[in-house]
């Protein structure tokens, strides 16, 4: 699938990080992008920028998630790629003693969160997606459509606390080949990016002394990558038709140790 004027996207968390590098180059290459974000300032001025159109999803609510869709197929068409940035990160152990000796475990309600919105979400905006590209008439190859969903290097090598954050996202590891599998005689393609660490807005936040032992865990090159390096393992995905089923990690060799 070539990216042109022709090409509906759909990004999630769109407004911000991986999402809106992705938003760029997918706009870059002539296609049209909608933004799927709940930060309406920053998304609304970005669709503006891109010629694109902003909707405001939360992608863990079924209702807020179709009217997206809706939205974005009005403006632009049935979607032939969907990209799923939206995410949550979340830090705490399976149980712990605090400072005062009180023993602990995690909060149900937070976990079950970070899985509502990382690992359900894109589940469900895939889907919704996918039900739309079956509709569509094939393209060359007989391509309908591309998913790619986001994961982490956590789904693989989750830290101590990760156990929420390396679920959702070991999740969505997980479902990229059977949901592949299911798609693949319809022509749509499922592939997923496990990024390490890039500069996003939530590692911007970050002091710099904690960066600098995040970089450790790096081979080469040892720095944070760009929302631009994902959004270019995006567009080739995109474009190479060949690629199906996988689960690529953008970490500059990364390993993450416990801790």
């Amino acid at each position: 699938m070539k990216l042109s004027k022709d090409i509906a996207a759909i990004v999630t968390g769109g407004a911000s990080g991986l999402g809106e590098g992705t938003a760029r180059r997918l706009a870059a290459g002539g296609a049209k992008v909608a933004l799927f974000d709940l930060n309406e300032e920053r998304g609304e001025a970005l669709a503006k920028e891109l010629g694109g159109v902003f909707c405001k999803v939360n992608v863990a609510d079924e209702a807020s998630v179709t009217a997206g869709f809706e939205k974005a197929r009005a403006a632009h068409g049935q979607e032939r790629v969907l990209v799923n940035c939206a995410g949550i990160g979340w830090a705490e152990k399976t149980a712990r003693r605090s400072s005062s000796g009180e023993i602990m475990s995690h909060r149900i309600e937070g976990f079950s969160k970070v899985i509502a919105i990382n690992l359900i979400g894109s589940f469900m905006c895939a889907a919704k997606a996918a039900e739309g590209m079956l509709g569509a008439d094939p393209m060359a190859d007989g391509e309908r459509g591309v998913i790619i969903n986001t994961a982490s290097v956590a789904a693989q090598d989750g830290q101590i606390g990760q156990v929420a954050y390396s679920a959702s996202k070991g999740g969505i590891y997980g479902m990229t080949l059977p949901m592949a599998r299911d798609l693949a005689r319809e022509g749509v393609r499922v592939n997923t990016i496990l990024p390490g660490f890039f500069e996003t807005p939530i590692y911007k936040q970050m002091p710099p002394e904690v960066k600098t032992n995040l970089m450790a865990h790096l081979q080469f090159p040892q720095r944070f990558g760009t929302p631009e390096e994902y959004a270019d393992l995006v567009a080739f995905m995109v474009e190479n038709t060949y690629i199906n089923a996988e689960c690529v990690r953008l970490d500059a060799g990364a390993r993450m140790g416990p801790k």
